[in-house]
This record gives C-alpha cells, structure tokens and sequence, in this order.
C-alpha cells in the first residue's frame, strides 16, 4: 500500500506527497502529460527531443547535472508514447535543490541553437545506433504504422524519420516547450523521508508563482476497427528471419486490459511459458519467441514475435503461432496455469515499487490516468481475471482481420 496526499497549486500542478520514514533518500519525480501521441505528424520526435533538451540546464542551473551531483544525488527521465517523465534522488535533506532544479527547468530552460544542435545529434545517433544499426532495429518502425493508420501511436518516440528532429527549428521547439510544459500539465510527486506540509510548502515556494499557461487539449484521433488483415514483407541483412503478429486489444481504462496483459504472460512467461516450452524446446521452431503488450493509455498492441531457426520456413513459423493463439480462443487455460501468471504479476508489482522512485513514478502515473488509487488497487484488477475472461478475450483480439503481420525476411 503507498500512501499519498495529494494538492492542487493555483497555476493547476497537481502535487503528491508520499511519506517514507524508512528511508534518508527523496525523490523528485515531474511528470509531463505530453508524449509521442500529442506530436504534429509532420514533427514527429519532439517530446522525445525534449527529454534530452531538458537536461541543458536553465537559466538559474545551466549545468544542471552537476548540481544533482553536488547534492549527491541521481537523475535520469523516459519518454512514453504517453508522457514524458523527470525524477531526481537524493538526500531527504537535499529536497529544496530538486525542487529549485526542477522549477527553474520549467520556467527558464535554456533553449538556445547551441544546445538545439547538440541534442539533435544526440538524438539522431540514437536513432541510428538502436533503430538503424542494429538487427531488428527498424521492426517496430514498421510494424507501428502498419497497424495503426489514424491514432499517432504510429509512429515511435524516436520519431518517424529522423528528418523531423534534423530539421526541427528553434522557434519550432520554444513552441512545443510553451504549450505542453506548464504547470497545469504537470504531475509533481515528492516521495520519501519528507513531510506531506513540508512537500506543499516547497511546491508553492518553487513553483507557485510559475504563469499556469493555457489548458491542452488533447484531440487525439482515435484508431477505427481494423477490418482486414495487413501484412508487410521486407528482407534484411540479419542472423535469422523473424516474424511479427501485432492485435489491436482494449485501452488502459477498458476492463479486459488486465485479461490482455495476462495473456502475453501465459504465452511468454519465461522457460515455462506455452511459446517457449512447445515453440522453442519441443518443435524446434524458433531459437526465441516473446508475446508483450504495449501498455499504452489508448487502445494498443499485444504483439507476438519469433525469431526462426534455419529449417523454420516463414508458412510453418506463422502456422505454429497461430496455432498456440487459436488454442487460447477454443481451449479454457488450467486454473493453476492462470493462477501462475497471476502470482508473477503480484511479485513484479511489489518489486517494481521497492525503492521511493519507483513508487513516485508509479503515483504520477497513476495520477495521469485519472485516478491515484490505481496504484493500489490495479492488482485486484489482476486478481479478479477468470479462466472464462482468458477465452473470451482471446476470441476478440486473436482474429485474422485484427492482426498486422511484419515478415522480416533474413537475406
């Protein structure tokens, strides 16, 4: 159980305090509601971009890493397709820096061209070292935009092309930073060995008198039912051919999410799993299959991948998953099979919220969901998932005309 209060400041940033008395450490964690999904298709990569620009200091802390460091403290952030998120740990004693770091970063980042070109090449080389360079890289920049045709989920959080960071201009950036990074779209949440007045206190000295800056609105289209199957074939220069079978399945807020994510576990939940024991040990098909879901806010993916040994023509490696996901549709799961899943997702739950990091991110997350109790109740939502709900979710995603497959063709 995390606890949490929770204030409004006049501007509209939401602030969480979570007390920890266990530990001397605090942290920090400014979460943004701007991800990948709010970008201009023809700009794509920005929040992203972001991320990296935000570490260019401010006006205030021009060097902002090294005033974590002379804190003795850590920071790092992430981009989703969702959000983009900040968290600085440090010292309980040392709270004050955080929150003059963060602040200051929010009304007077330095967005020159200097620091503009050097985090497009940062940017760029990233791109080009995780997406281009590297075996498989480019699968999800395929995949993406050939399952989704409208909602911008399409394209990644690196961006469509890396044109759009190339060629991103200053005053194209000033304007991004000026619509979404305002309080008003800002999730700040202070856990550790901190006081909830205290947090409230330091929140209206650091960022009470920042301007609220106006309301986003956030106009995402939504993606229609997929009708018919899509399919993409290229070849590539890689160790083994490889295939993809993404299905659009239920939005976070959709009650048969929780049946989604279960159902990646049972078919890809480590050496056990329905994939890799029948798949890889038993019929020799693959050296690796995965099933994952991609946990997004909107309706997402729950993909299935494989790549083939050398015998494993593409027909026979697409014939044997279909096969396995088939058997979910027809076939009701063994109670103890469920209940495995089940008790994995409840240990990565508990882990996953060990640390006062950790569990800030999950209470900003929570929070930008819509409702801050998520953090302690969504394993109930796990918990209630019936061997029925297992088969009559199957049936609704695994369907030929829900599915977008990639063939990725060694050559």
């Amino acid at each position: 159980m995390i606890s949490h209060e929770k204030y409004t400041l006049a501007n509209g940033l939401t602030v969480v305090a979570h007390h920890d008395d266990s530990t001397p450490m605090a942290t920090v964690n400014v979460l943004y509601k701007v991800g990948s999904r709010n970008e201009n298709p023809e700009r794509t990569g920005f929040a992203h971009l972001f991320e990296h620009l935000m570490f260019g200091g401010s006006v205030n802390a021009p060097a902002f890493d090294t005033h974590v460091q002379l804190a003795g403290g850590e920071c790092n952030a992430f981009t989703t397709a969702d959000f983009t998120n900040y968290y600085i740990t440090l010292p309980a004693q040392n709270i004050e820096t955080a929150m003059w770091l963060e602040s200051d970063r929010l009304l007077n980042p330095l967005l020159n061209q200097e620091t503009l070109q050097t985090q497009q090449q940062v940017v760029l080389e990233e791109y080009n070292q995780r997406y281009l360079n590297q075996p498989y890289g480019d699968a999800s920049l395929l995949l993406h935009p050939l399952a989704y045709k409208v909602h911008p989920y399409r394209w990644s959080t690196i961006g469509a092309t890396p044109e759009h960071i190339s060629t991103a201009t200053l005053s194209e950036v000033k304007a991004f930073f000026k619509k979404f990074y305002t309080p008003g779209n800002a999730i700040l949440v202070v856990g550790g060995n901190v006081a909830p007045e205290q947090v409230f206190a330091l929140a209206q000295k650091w960022f009470g008198e920042i301007p609220q800056g106006e309301i986003v609105k956030n106009s995402i289209p939504q993606e229609p039912e997929q009708v018919e199957a899509r399919t993409l074939s290229v070849e590539r220069s890689v160790p083994a051919s490889a295939i993809y079978k993404a299905y659009h399945m239920p939005h976070r807020h959709h009650p048969d999410y929780h049946a989604c994510d279960l159902i990646s576990e049972i078919l890809s939940n480590g050496k056990s799993s329905r994939l890799y024991r029948r798949l890889v040990q038993e019929q020799q098909l693959f050296s690796s299959a995965n099933a994952y879901i991609s946990g997004d806010i909107d309706a997402g993916l729950i993909t299935v991948s494989a790549h083939s040994l050398p015998q494993t023509g593409m027909p026979q490696a697409e014939a044997a998953i279909e096969k396995e996901l088939q058997e979910l549709c027809t076939e009701n799961v063994s109670d103890y099979e469920l209940e495995k899943v089940k008790n994995k997702m409840e240990s990565l739950h508990v882990f996953a919220e060990t640390t006062v990091m950790q569990k800030s991110i999950a209470l900003a997350c929570a929070e930008m969901m819509g409702d801050i109790n998520l953090v302690n109740t969504d394993i109930e939502s796990y918990r209630r998932v019936t061997t029925n709900d297992i088969r009559r979710v199957a049936n609704s995603i695994f369907r030929k005309e829900n599915c977008s497959t990639l063939y990725y063709n060694k050559v």
